[in-house]
């Protein structure tokens, strides 16, 4: 039986189209807007998200940097206190198990938020690996986190919270920040392309949180979104997905996605297998139609007859009024401005390859 987020009533009197997502039943939209609507109000106004479904593990003790040295692929030995950083987590052939953002709350304490549909691997492949003095803590049910995204985002805690308690810098947080009388880590982070904040707070809270932030946002236009505009409006940002852009199959570097891999560490998970594999073969691209149609995951590209590769993901993108996609293909065939063309039901329609993101702000 799927598991409820701490929001699910608010769901159901918000009127939300429930389905069944990573283990949860959420909103995949709202029947009074719908996702296109909800995808232009985060990106013209604001919208509130609920995320409860994503995982949370604290690393805690003397060797929890350590353990994240040797775990994932990006370098912490200089992440600040109250900064995010994003990184990848490897198996030993230099496949992504999970992408996932690290939280530093002090020298000694991580917070680690990890993908809803990969909680169960992630936690038993992190605490396999651990090794020293830290203890790994699944925390993933204690906390409600939210997502207030787009150009209003600002202005709404602005009026909810301790100017000295906002987070100023992009991948930045306050550990305890007071939100509209609710404790919670407010992050200048999100997966729209948009300004906004990710907030967790209590289990318990997480309602009461959901409806200030909703209040407070009536006068900028703020809407619930639901699962469909999440997903358009980081396609539409060029953003890529676990179980699309990347897998276990997939290393980083073939998904372009090399800033997060610092191959001068010392050691981690996969890196033996990454300098092996050498200049990666295939990379991710843009791809935008330019005859009628919409692409989903899973078609083939073809360049001049030839198959190149396939999508990893597409949609139209509301805000662009384009039907976009991305894909993996061999690299070195197309540029940008190359002609292709994308196989859906046995068609074959015109495509162009674009840069990334889609949307240009």
């Amino acid at each position: 039986m799927d598991l409820k987020t701490p929001i699910y009533d608010a769901h159901l009197l918000a009127n939300g189209k429930m389905v069944s997502f990573a283990g949860y039943t959420l909103p995949v939209q709202y029947k009074d807007s719908g996702v296109i609507k909800e995808h232009l109000a985060v990106r013209n106004q604001v919208g509130l998200f609920d995320v409860s479904h994503m995982g949370e593990v604290v690393y805690e003790g003397k060797d929890a940097l350590a353990n994240l040295q040797y775990l994932l692929t990006n370098d912490f030995s200089n992440l600040e206190i109250g900064r995010v950083r994003y990184t990848l987590m490897c198996n030993e052939n230099g496949g992504v198990i999970d992408d996932l953002l690290v939280y530093k709350c002090d020298e000694e304490k991580y917070l680690l938020v990890i993908n809803a549909a990969n909680k169960e691997k992630d936690i038993a492949w992190m605490k396999q690996h651990l090794f020293g003095e830290v203890e790994c803590i699944d925390q993933s049910d204690d906390f409600a986190q939210l997502a207030l995204q787009g150009s209003h985002a600002k202005e709404i805690i602005e009026r909810l919270t301790p100017a000295a308690e906002i987070p100023k810098k992009y991948y930045s947080f306050t550990e305890e920040a007071n939100v509209g009388g609710v404790t919670c880590i407010l992050s200048r982070t999100g997966y729209t392309g948009e300004f906004g904040y990710e907030l967790y707070c209590k289990a318990e809270d997480g309602i009461k949180l959901w409806n200030i932030l909703l209040e407070t946002g009536k006068e900028y236009g703020i809407i619930p979104c639901g699962l469909g505009a999440r997903d358009t409006l980081r396609l539409e940002a060029g953003m890529p997905l676990y179980g699309h852009e990347m897998n276990e199959e997939i290393t980083p570097f073939e998904t372009d996605l090399a800033f997060a891999v610092k191959m001068k560490k010392a050691d981690f998970i996969g890196k033996k297998a990454l300098d092996d594999k050498g200049e990666p073969q295939i990379t991710r691209i843009g791809l935008e139609l330019t005859e009628r149609g919409i692409v989903r995951e899973g078609a083939d590209v073809y360049l001049n007859g030839r198959k190149i590769g396939q999508t990893t993901s597409g949609t139209m993108c509301p805000f662009i009024n384009k039907a976009c996609a991305m894909a993996l293909v061999e690299k070195g065939f197309v540029e940008i401005g190359s002609p292709v063309e994308v196989e859906v039901r046995g068609k074959k329609i015109a495509a162009e390859v674009v840069a990334l993101p889609f949307i240009k702000k």
